[in-house]
């Protein structure tokens, strides 16, 4: 295994704001508490130990509903089982990451997030001997953006899931996904790697009633032997435990203030990712989750005819606190209520939105979590090396948007510099000097020495537009070479973690892309992995 690594500023695919959050940047300490090093834990855990036992109860025992719902049958030596009963003890503390239930897994970075997670929570182990660490994958099974999470990019390619179900993903069954397996089967081909990964699909998605137990047990078999323990949130037994927030929210709406001046803040030096609104709740029933919003004295669903007066409401609240689904302001806060968390672990886009809420969850009175942005990958299998090999580049150099990364190799090949500045700069020189001759004999000759030093410099770049075009014309091999290599690393441009799937390279490397995974990447070393297979 060859590996290399970037610090995230230096690939230049990263915003301002997280690069500074990396570099501890003291205008940004006021929106989150600590930096997550392993030192910093040392706190956080002791923030977190009066985390109420009666959740930690209810906790551990609805997880067990929860993998018994879905099928799965946990042995008590299981190190799963073993963490989820450990979720009892005072001493046990978790770290978390979240995600969409993106089909097939979705986008790679899928996996990265949950490798931290497990390698977070195995260091904190290491330190913290007298503690256990416990790494949860929170589900996003309320969210109803099906657009965002029913596709793979495979190839060049798109396999989409179509279906007309509405309302909650996770509740949504997984008809139609059959078809779209075999499909995917034909692309991957014969390998006994293609047909493991194929058998772990069918397990999840071919025996699961709904796709929050679909995507549970296709994490679980990926990641059987390393304790993750999975997370719906989607309960009446947890959800009970948010009925104070929730009608805060519905009845005062402070969470929309607090938010809203920390954003302003926030805005003043960044940008802010998330907005909230006076009421951050959905209602969820059956097949609708539509917003709730308040008019008059009345709370109305959009898109429903339901309303309620403000004592149905709170009577609804209180018998069925599970129809009561949080955006994503809420959803935060709801994950850390509900679990002994000392970490979250996102995306840069997450960490920014995060960054939003430490005055909402201080107003709640609920310990702020350790804000860890996720180890970010570019796995290149070896014919992929060769070739790069073989330009004289650097991995390096492949992070500059194409159109830069071709100049800089013609840059390095051409016997001049294709800028001219040399040229520019003599060109500059002498008109400098017959200007000041103009001044000495006739003043009004200045126009014409300008004129015609416009004139010469707009002929040099014309010049140098047709040296740059004669010297791609003489290395258009090399040019094409070399934008096959930018758009395997790159597809469409984009992070190869943001667009590819699991299927691009579970066919090639199989179970040893995970191992690998699992052994070289550390949390918290908030570095841009390089990995050639």
């Amino acid at each position: 295994m060859i590996k290399d690594s970037l610090s995230f500023r230096e690939t230049e695919c990263f915003s301002q704001l997280i690069c500074d959050y990396l570099d501890q940047d003291p205008k940004l300490k006021g929106f989150y508490n600590r930096f997550p090093t392993l030192e910093n834990f040392k706190d956080q855990i002791a923030a977190k130990s009066n985390f109420s036992l009666e959740i930690r109860e209810t906790l551990s025992n609805d997880l067990q509903a929860q993998y018994r719902e879905a099928g799965i049958e946990l042995k008590e030596t299981h190190p799963t089982s073993q963490n989820i009963k450990s979720l009892k003890e005072a001493t046990t503390f978790t770290v978390t990451t979240g995600h969409q239930l993106n089909i097939f897994t979705g986008p790679l970075y899928f996996v990265y997030k949950i490798v931290d997670a497990i390698n977070l929570a195995t260091n904190l182990r290491k330190q913290y001997p007298q503690y256990n660490f416990v790494p949860i994958y929170w589900m996003a099974t309320e969210d109803h953006d099906l657009e965002e999470i029913n596709y793979i990019n495979l190839y060049g390619g798109k396999l989409q899931w179509n279906t007309s179900q509405k309302g909650a993903v996770g509740r949504m069954n997984t008809a139609g996904l059959d078809l779209l397996i075999e499909e995917l089967a034909e692309h991957l081909g014969p390998a006994q790697n293609s047909k493991d990964l194929i058998a772990i699909f069918r397990k999840a998605y071919l025996e699961s009633d709904n796709l929050a137990a679909a995507t549970r047990v296709l994490a679980h078999q990926l990641f059987a032997e390393q304790g993750l323990v999975i997370v719906d949130g989607d309960r009446k037994a947890l959800k009970a435990f948010m009925k104070p927030v929730f009608q805060d929210d519905l009845l005062h709406h402070s969470n929309k203030e607090r938010v809203v001046e920390a954003s302003k803040d926030l805005n003043q030096l960044y940008f802010s990712q998330v907005f909230p609104r006076e009421i951050n709740l959905f209602y969820l029933k059956d097949a609708i989750r539509e917003r709730i919003v308040k008019k008059d004295n009345q709370w109305l669903v959009l898109n429903t005819t339901i309303s309620f007066t403000e004592d149905a409401l709170l009577a609804e609240l209180d018998a069925n606190p599970e129809r009561f689904s949080p955006n994503v302001v809420l959803r935060p806060l709801y994950q850390e209520c509900i679990l002994p968390n000392l970490a979250y672990i996102g995306g840069g886009g997450e960490i920014a939105y995060w960054l939003q809420l430490k005055t909402m969850f201080a107003a709640q009175k609920v310990e702020f979590p350790c804000l860890v942005l996720r180890n970010s990958v570019l796995w290149i299998e070896p014919k992929w090396q060769n070739r790069i090999a073989d330009t004289d580049l650097k991995i390096k150099d492949f992070f500059k948007p194409l159109h830069k990364l071709k100049a800089h190799y013609l840059a390095d090949g051409m016997p001049v510099d294709p800028s001219l500045d040399e040229f520019e700069t003599k060109i500059q020189s002498i008109f400098d000097e017959l200007e000041q001759i103009a001044q000495l004999t006739e003043k009004s000759m200045l126009g014409a020495v300008n004129a015609q030093r416009q004139k010469q410099l707009n002929g040099l770049a014309n010049l140098k537009k047709k040296l740059v075009r004669a010297e791609k014309r003489k290395h258009k091999v090399d040019m094409e070479k070399i934008e096959r290599i930018y758009y395997a690393l790159f597809p469409n441009a984009s992070l190869q973690e943001r667009h590819d799937n699991l299927s691009a390279i579970y066919p090639i490397e199989g179970v040893n892309f995970i191992t690998t995974l699992l052994k070289e990447l550390d949390p918290l070393s908030f570095s841009f992995r390089i990995l050639r297979g």
